[in-house]
């Protein structure tokens, strides 16, 4: 019968402490890159890890010096929007980018549900990423109560009520880019004009409608605002089927993101009426959904990529220079097509 060789015992700080003649607290400041350490302890310690052939425990290491060289990217979204949403991924994208150019590993973390919300908040207890980057927050989330307790650097994508007073944000103007579109939308003769209206619990979904009211002024008609809960294709088409049953004279419409127009479309092809010239339909992002509707949309252009990649920068700035918290405003344009 074959007996397996026995596994070597793996070196440890004991070993070289012994071998070195010095203390394992010596070995250990030394590992840890602290000054106070001796030449002539250095020069042992150096034999010794070469002797026994010491690996230091580099996660072990992280945790006790919290340098985990990982941040942490957190979600508020359902997983299926990660292939629906382009934004999302190409927020994640530019993190990422970021990150890696700083040689920071990003840990990818979706929050669906009050059991992510607990799964999340000890995997942040833990000590297991330096800092957040955090996409689609809700007003007063937990997750933003527990980034406050533990101090953690943040930056969120948005600017949600509730975040804590420490974190950074990068933002886009989605009121303001919201109220410029809709203008577009009157200036083309469109007085039926409705909105479905996204993610109202979060604050590009409620600033968009409010730039769309901001627009409509007398046009304005709270019957003819369809809310949905998520930016999705799914939500957009049965939103604007509902909105027809109300409202069938409807001649515009703004979708509070380009997944939501292009369901939107799908639904006025079904109840035959035809876009631009029945139906002039704008969206918001200038995502990949923009450009494979039939009639493209316009829609506002906002760079997604850099969101991510300016949140993350913001994040290391925090952590490796203990930068002050920062509010960075990205610029965005209207992108006019063939659906208005």
């Amino acid at each position: 019968m074959h007996t397996p060789p026995k596994r070597k015992k793996r070196a440890t700080v004991h070993d070289v402490a012994s071998v070195a003649g010095v203390s394992r607290g010596t070995v250990s400041r030394y590992i840890n890159g602290e000054r106070y350490v001796s030449s002539a302890a250095r020069e042992a310690i150096e034999q010794a890890i070469r002797e026994v052939g010491y690996v230091p425990n580099t996660a072990a290491r992280n945790l006790v010096m919290q340098r985990s060289q990982s941040v942490g990217l957190i979600v508020h979204e359902p997983s299926s929007l990660f292939i629906e949403d382009p934004n999302i991924g190409e927020i994640l994208l530019g993190a990422n980018e970021t990150l890696s150019a700083a040689d920071h590993q990003m840990a990818v973390l979706i929050v669906d549900s009050e059991r992510d919300t607990d799964r999340v908040a000890r995997y942040l207890s833990g000590g297991f990423v330096e800092g957040v980057v955090v996409v689609s927050a809700r007003a007063a989330d937990p997750i933003s109560r527990v980034i406050d307790r533990l101090e953690l650097p943040a930056a969120y994508v948005g600017h949600p009520a509730g975040a804590p007073a420490s974190a950074s944000f990068v933002v886009i103007d989605n009121r303001s880019a919201a109220q410029a579109i809709t203008e577009r939308l009157v200036a083309v003769g469109r007085r039926r004009i409705g909105m479905i209206a996204a993610a109202l619990d979060r604050d590009s979904g409620a600033d968009r409608l409010a730039g769309f009211r901001d627009a409509a002024g007398a046009l304005f008609d709270p019957d003819l605002i369809e809310p949905i809960p998520l930016y999705s294709y799914s939500a957009g088409r049965d939103a604007t089927r509902l909105l027809l049953e109300r409202a069938p004279d409807l001649d515009g419409l703004f979708a509070a993101s380009d997944a939501v127009a292009a369901g939107a479309l799908e639904s006025l092809r079904a109840a035959g009426r035809r876009v631009p010239e029945d139906v002039s339909v704008v969206g918001f992002d200038d995502s990949t959904w923009a450009r494979r509707t039939v009639p493209e949309l316009s829609t506002v252009r906002q760079p997604a990529r850099l969101l991510g990649a300016r949140a993350a920068q913001l994040v290391l700035d925090r952590v490796q220079a203990d930068a002050a918290p920062e509010t960075v405003e990205l610029a965005c344009e209207i992108v006019w097509r063939d659906s208005a």
